[in-house]
């Protein structure tokens, strides 16, 4: 069960807006690169300072429960990596690197096949942006300072653009993903960590 979740959505009475992207894209292969292009219209044609960036994995760039980049997105997948080295680009799951995750093995499964960092965490999403700040300040590579300097990109409204909210960071919300679930229950449901 996702307590982080669960604690975090009545957040949302006092301010319904934590729950809005900065941004909305179809599917993967429309993240701009540089991602900071995504921002530009909320921010009258000027785009912030984005120097890292965080994926969900989960109906993201993969298909649910699934440990590779989903086909159709490889090359974005690619650019990505090239645009956001090393420790610039990190994969936040409510599944993998959880403390679901027994021993680390799906963590060690996706950074293979991905050859991204997967975050290690405790607190599930929305809960774990101190966790992902915590990574970005220690990594110096990345030269993040503050947190609106991270774009995180899910297709969760209730944990990924929520936690990105939360923590002062850019949200980009993945609308459709690899499967497309219809309605509004898909977006705004919170989940257990299988799908997150």
């Amino acid at each position: 069960m996702n307590i982080s979740a669960t604690l975090n959505v009545f957040k949302l009475f006092r301010d319904p807006a934590l729950c809005l992207p900065h941004a909305t894209i179809s599917n993967f292969n429309q993240l701009p690169i540089p991602v900071s292009k995504a921002f530009a219209s909320a921010r009258k044609g000027q785009e912030p300072d984005i120097r890292a960036v965080v994926l969900d994995k989960d109906n993201c760039f993969a298909k649910p429960k699934e440990s590779t980049v989903w086909k159709p997105y490889e090359d974005k997948f690619q650019a990505l990596r090239e645009a956001y080295p090393g420790s610039r680009l990190l994969i936040v799951s409510n599944s993998a690197g959880t403390d679901d995750d027994r021993g680390g093995r799906d963590a060690e499964t996706l950074q293979d096949s991905t050859g991204v960092q997967v975050l290690r965490h405790s607190t599930k999403k929305p809960g774990c942006g101190a966790e992902i700040l915590s990574y970005f300040r220690n990594a110096p590579d990345t030269g993040v300072t503050m947190p609106s300097q991270i774009a995180i990109v899910g297709d969760r409204l209730f944990t990924d653009v929520m936690m990105a909210n939360m923590v002062g960071s850019w949200g980009i919300w993945v609308k459709d993903g690899v499967v497309q679930e219809k309605g509004l229950v898909r977006p705004l449901a919170i989940t257990n960590g299988d799908n997150a």
